[in-house]
């Protein structure tokens, strides 16, 4: 069995439970689709348990943002974030960011974090028109927060949502496990308390935090399988 988690966004609480969630159903490897950064204040936390426990990971954009040094294009929340997770990030974990990289290909699965135009920054409609030209026949990808399972085509997709930060109404935290041929998903609860705790210390307002509840994004909105700006 493989365990695919993607988006943790320094919510080391969820990346523990999910962790120890995979270790209870005896999985054989973990790999990580990106997004260990953004959002939240246990960014060095995330990074030293998945290098620790050597989980094969990918570059998202949110990790891009902290190795370059760039800003995110559409949203002052995020960025606000990203400039604390500078702060106080750890040259060794920031070094680590930056030898990542964003698609694979792994035990026949092609992995990327965003989408296979965009690796690092596409939001993934799965068709079998989308698919027709990737070789391939097991893909998957994070980058939405929607965790989905898709096949046409005989090719088949999924995305196993969020550890850190759902953005789908359910606040626990979401994975995936690809067993041979077949994909599913699954749910995980967590407290969330310590990290609004841990937050607000950082100096974030509870805009920032609050939606660890409801399982949504930075303000409220449920987001869905649909294309995003």
């Amino acid at each position: 069995m493989l365990a695919i988690i993607s988006d943790i966004h320094g919510n080391h609480a969820a990346l523990i439970a999910v962790l120890d969630e995979l270790d209870r159903i005896g999985v054989e490897k973990i790999i990580c689709l990106g997004d260990v950064g953004g959002y939240y204040c246990q960014i060095n936390e995330c990074c030293e348990t998945l290098q620790a426990r050597n989980v094969f990971s990918l570059m998202g954009n949110h990790d891009w943002y902290l190795a370059t040094g760039e800003h995110c294009q559409r949203s002052n929340s995020a960025n606000r974030c990203l400039d604390y997770q500078r702060k106080v990030i750890s040259k060794i974990n920031l070094d680590w960011l930056t030898t990542l990289k964003p698609k694979a290909k792994i035990d026949g699965l092609n992995i990327v974090h965003g989408g296979w135009n965009d690796p690092l920054d596409e939001y993934v409609m799965p068709s079998t028109e989308y698919f027709a030209d990737i070789q391939g026949h097991f893909f998957a990808s994070g980058h939405t927060h929607i965790p989905c399972i898709w096949s046409g085509g005989g090719k088949t997709y999924c995305n196993p949502g969020s550890v850190g930060q759902p953005r789908d109404g359910d606040a626990r935290a979401s994975f995936a496990i690809l067993n041979h041929t077949e994909f599913s998903l699954h749910r995980v609860e967590y407290d969330f308390k310590p990290l609004q705790k841990d937050m607000k210390n950082a100096g974030f307002e509870a805009y920032f935090y609050e939606n660890l509840a409801t399982g949504t994004r930075i303000g409220g909105k449920i987001d869905k399988l649909e294309k995003q700006h």
